[in-house]
């Protein structure tokens, strides 16, 4: 499997008050441990399992992913934006890896 890649689309400027979107995806297999390869052996699982958001260092969202999500995983959600500073997004795979990606938001 190539290494994971993340991408996030955070909008680089609000105004205090505004909800935003963010938008999230990796490039993840997401093997679900269910298929079998061509000699017959059922392929590992492997899998991201957890996403979590933060904002200035505190939780603003976070998912737990079982192995019925699709292969490259999107995820989204809204923030009302209150200050600037920084996102840091966190994706955690089966074998404790975790991947990061962070983008910055000015409020005026």
């Amino acid at each position: 499997m190539a290494n994971p890649t993340p991408r996030v689309r955070v909008p680089k400027s609000a105004k205090k008050g505004e909800m935003i979107e963010i938008k999230t995806l990796i490039s993840h297999e997401m093997e679900s441990g269910q298929r079998k390869d061509s000699a017959g052996k059922t392929i590992p699982r492997q899998i991201i399992n957890k996403f979590v958001a933060e904002f200035n260092g505190k939780q603003v969202f976070a998912a737990d992913w079982h192995p019925a999500i699709s292969a490259n995983p999107y995820q989204s959600f809204f923030y009302k934006a209150s200050e600037s500073g920084e996102f840091k997004f966190s994706w955690k795979d089966d074998n404790g890896q975790t991947y990061t990606s962070t983008a910055k938001l000015d409020v005026a």
